[in-house]
């Protein structure tokens, strides 16, 4: 089985205590390859080396920059089918949604190298004649970025990809439980001539690695997507060093369906949204509102539709659906959908795991549409992060924006 190293001061290395984590696939259990497990002390030796890096990097020109995130990005795509089925076989989505991940996040590299180069620093008019106000942009420092599991390579690429191209050097740490595919487009990165310690990457838990990359006074900027909870801790802690803080958290997007909408396209644009990455995405549709008067004709063919949907192994090039991550979140959806049906709410479709042997072993389960929802339930006022999607009437604009008003996130709307 291939094992997965860690990447401190350019080179491959195992971690200090020599731990190792078997990463399984959620379609099956089966096993996928090792990867070194680090600690503090591993991230600790990875923050040293890019500080060491950080004076020559931040001195090269941008337009050098440029040129080696280019280079990595014709190397991302190179090896775009490798990376996409270690991505499929560790996370779940389909071959053809993980490539997709995989060529996104070249292009990502790609805009970087020519954003770099337009870094300007500004004149301010002044109050005196006798002075002038100049507005420099200079990289900060070490720059901490740490990534989710639900999109493991496109979000990374784009916390490490502006972090490069502003001259900073980078520590990563993907998720722990999906990083085998960040791992190999990170190495394809620093292929294209980066300098020893000017991107390092330590596997671990956001307990000991993340902790670390974050409370290290080395780290002069952090950068994380991820869960609600994990990012306020983050913030407390970053703000301890008066550190730059990037955080995309949680979400618990709304979608609004007028009178005067068409049914068609509304019903498969709030499909896609809702049961894209079988729901675990931060910006899914976790909530549809539809007018009284298209309610019923509206919920026909979103659920027509529904059931037109593959699931499967992601591997198969015939699925729209894999399977979730974890059995964690699939129980997260169970949970929320009793709990609705307990206050009212009627299934239209789906609500169980799927029949038949080739889904025993995996993380399945049907995409769901409720009706009569209220906001008494608790998936119309928490994030569910499954293949889910909701319904509510309303009667009136106002009402609608209310509703979808009635809520503590505020990532997306639609």
């Amino acid at each position: 089985m291939k094992r997965f190293k860690m990447l401190i001061d350019g080179v491959a290395t195992e971690s200090i205590s020599g731990r190792v984590a078997t990463i399984k696939n959620p379609a099956n259990q089966e096993p996928v390859a090792e990867v070194s497990f680090g600690g503090r002390v591993d991230a600790a030796l990875a923050l040293k080396a890019a500080e060491r890096a950080f004076p020559g990097w931040a001195k090269i020109e941008p337009q050098r920059r440029g040129e080696i995130l280019h280079r990595a990005s014709d190397l991302v795509r190179e090896k775009a089918e490798e990376i996409a089925r270690l991505l499929t076989q560790e996370q779940g989505k389909p071959l053809r949604y993980a490539r997709n991940e995989v060529l996104s996040s070249a292009e990502a590299l790609d805009y970087y190298a020519e954003e770099g180069k337009r870094n300007f620093g500004e004149i301010v008019p002044s109050a005196s004649k006798r002075s002038r106000s100049l507005v420099i942009s200079q990289p900060l420092g070490v720059a901490a970025v740490i990534s989710p599991w639900n999109y493991p390579v496109d979000l990374l690429a784009w916390k490490l990809a502006p972090a490069l191209a502003a001259g900073c050097t980078v520590v990563a740490k993907p998720s722990s439980k999906a990083p085998l595919a960040a791992t190999e487009f990170v190495m394809a990165t620093e292929e294209a001539g980066l300098p020893p310690g000017v991107l390092n990457l330590v596997h671990g838990s956001g307990r000991d690695v993340g902790s670390e990359l974050v409370e290290n006074p080395i780290s002069r900027k952090v950068s994380f997507t991820g869960e609600t909870t994990t990012g306020k801790e983050i913030m407390e802690k970053a703000s301890r060093h008066v550190k730059r803080l990037s955080l995309e958290l949680g979400g618990h997007s709304p979608a609004i369906v007028c009178e005067d909408a068409k049914i068609e396209e509304a019903a498969e644009a709030c499909m896609y949204r809702a049961f894209s990455n079988m729901g675990q995405i931060c910006i899914s549709v976790n909530r549809i509102y539809v007018h009284d008067a298209v309610a019923e004709e509206f919920a026909d063919e979103l659920v027509k539709m529904t059931k037109k949907l593959r699931i499967g192994g992601g591997l198969d090039p015939d699925v729209d659906l894999g399977p979730m991550f974890s059995e964690a979140q699939r129980q997260k959806t169970k949970d929320q959908i009793a709990d609705a049906l307990d206050k009212g709410a009627t299934i239209l479709c789906g609500g169980s795991e799927p029949e038949g042997e080739e889904f025993r072993r995996g993380f399945f389960f049907m995409p769901t549409v409720l009706d009569r929802m209220d906001h008494s339930m608790r998936m119309m006022r928490e994030e569910t992060f499954g293949p889910v999607a909701p319904m509510m009437s309303f009667s009136s604009n106002d009402e609608a924006l209310r509703l979808a008003n009635d809520s503590r996130y505020g990532l997306a709307a639609y």
